[in-house]
């Protein structure tokens, strides 16, 4: 009887996937699939399959300085939030498991608002006359104005504030999958806190720490709002030329090719990263 319910429940389960699927599948095909073909025909200007846009594109200087001022500020941001990220999920992986699920949960609170409402908040903190400089102005009882906003300060600051939540939670899965007897182990030989550290918790949460660090820079790589509101014009991402060629100059093709490019960036780091997942999982 038990080997008869077995194949059953197997059989509802990959049922169950497969409803799923055909879900993403429909939401990919119908909602998502339709602006990026009409993107891509754009890039191309329609039925006359020029590639001129992209010659354009790939022999700009505008392009290549956004793009290495891209790549910077994502690699920037994705390394500050990793390490942040790390040590908030090293701090929740030593909590008991109810202080735990207070506190994640407190974690993903910034990642639930609304990204331009926190770009507003930083200009309130960052601000000449925000709270941070009025604050120092107070405690040195001198005027102080320090540049923290519309540069690339303000940019890492804000965009590293999102990312530190997707961080932190796959450094978290890898950290809380480390068998303890494994720390004892280490302890009863004589290691101190400092090498157990390095030799132990590290190297096993390098799954994690992988998964977090080009999971961060991918998204990072695609910003907008926190480069318009909180950076200056020394820190314009792709996304923020895509918008220039589509409101001011007014030069679709142009917008779509560097999105077709943006996208295909994406999809070079991320695909691979994704698939490694899946292998894993």
């Amino acid at each position: 009887m038990e080997s008869i319910y077995l194949p059953m429940v197997k059989i509802s389960q990959v049922r169950i996937q497969a409803i799923f699927l055909l879900l993403t599948i429909l939401i990919a095909t119908f909602i998502v699939l339709p602006p990026l073909l009409y993107m891509f025909c754009t890039s191309v200007d329609g039925t006359n399959l020029s590639l001129a846009s992209y010659g354009e594109v790939l022999t700009s200087t505008l392009f290549r300085k956004t793009l290495v001022t891209t790549i910077v500020i994502a690699g920037s941001a994705s390394i500050l939030g990793l390490l942040l990220g790390f040590v908030i999920a090293l701090h929740l992986a030593r909590q008991p498991a109810r202080r735990r699920i207070v506190l994640v949960a407190l974690v993903l609170v910034p990642f639930w608002t609304s990204i331009l409402v926190k770009c507003f908040a930083f200009t309130i903190l960052l601000g000449r006359e925000g709270i941070i400089n009025s604050i120092l102005s107070l405690i040195l009882d001198t005027k102080v104005q320090l540049p923290l906003l519309l540069n690339r300060v303000g940019v890492l600051v804000g965009l590293t504030n999102v990312l530190i939540p997707l961080a932190a939670l796959p450094i978290l899965a890898s950290l809380l999958a480390i068998d303890g007897t494994i720390y004892r182990a280490a302890s009863v030989m004589g290691a101190k806190p400092a090498r157990i550290f390095w030799t132990v918790t590290v190297p096993m949460a390098l799954p994690g720490i992988f998964v977090a660090f080009f999971t961060i820079f991918v998204m990072s790589l695609g910003t907008f709002v926190v480069t318009a509101r909180l950076g200056g014009p020394q820190d314009q991402m792709l996304s923020n030329l895509v918008d220039f060629y589509n409101r001011e100059v007014l030069d679709w093709p142009t917008a779509s090719a560097i999105s077709v490019v943006l996208l295909a960036m994406v999809a070079v780091i991320g695909g691979p990263i994704a698939l490694w997942r899946r292998q894993r999982g």
